[in-house]
């Protein structure tokens, strides 16, 4: 990989991998903390950060000075992360759990956290992660992709079309029924639960 990136510093001038240095490099934390909530693994968020980097250093001579770098760099972590997403979903899957001990899964289960929780917080927390991983995988991929950036990431509106490039009025609409979508299904695992009765 390095190798790769030597190759492409050679033929960048020295400007535009200087350039290229400046915008990067203060979004690495923001890039960092959007490849855990996309993989919530430690070493994928790694490795998907460094794929987006190279990808952007390589591709930065297709970027237009003046528009919104963070957001043209989330647009590649976002597809990176896809790409990298649709190939695991054609391979065989692999666990490791001989390294995890009986101890260790009592204890992660015996956890209480302190403090007081939003009504809203305990609900979700009592529906359980697959219910909340199969709401969002229910959503096209187009709008859980504007859910994500907007909800999580907290980009505007101008900063999603311009990642996605596509319109304001798409983005709002793609929002709208996405937050819709996701309501009405967790509205219905929650009953299922109790919750909210």
């Amino acid at each position: 990989m390095d190798k790769v990136v030597e190759d492409q510093k050679q033929s960048m001038s020295e400007g535009q991998a200087g350039t290229f240095e400046e915008l990067a490099m203060p979004l690495l934390d923001v890039a960092y903390s959007s490849a855990m909530r996309l993989t919530r693994n430690q070493q994928d968020a790694e490795d998907l950060v460094q794929d987006t980097f190279a990808k952007a250093f390589s591709a930065f001579s297709q970027y237009q000075q003046g528009t919104n770098f963070k957001a043209w760099l989330l647009r590649i972590l976002k597809n990176t992360f896809i790409n990298q997403y649709r190939k695991a979903q054609r391979s065989p899957a692999v666990t490791d759990s001989e390294g995890v001990e009986d101890w260790q899964l009592a204890d992660a289960a015996n956890h209480e956290g302190t403090g007081l929780l939003s009504a809203e917080v305990e609900a979700l927390d009592r529906l359980g992660t697959q219910d909340l991983i199969d709401a969002l995988d229910s959503l096209s991929e187009e709008r859980r992709i504007v859910v994500y950036l907007a909800d999580v990431e907290g980009l505007s509106y101008k900063e999603i079309a311009s990642a996605l490039d596509i319109p304001i009025g798409t983005v709002m609409s793609r929002l709208n029924r996405g937050r819709a979508q996701l309501r009405e299904q967790l509205s219905e695992v929650a009953k299922h639960y109790g919750i909210g009765e």
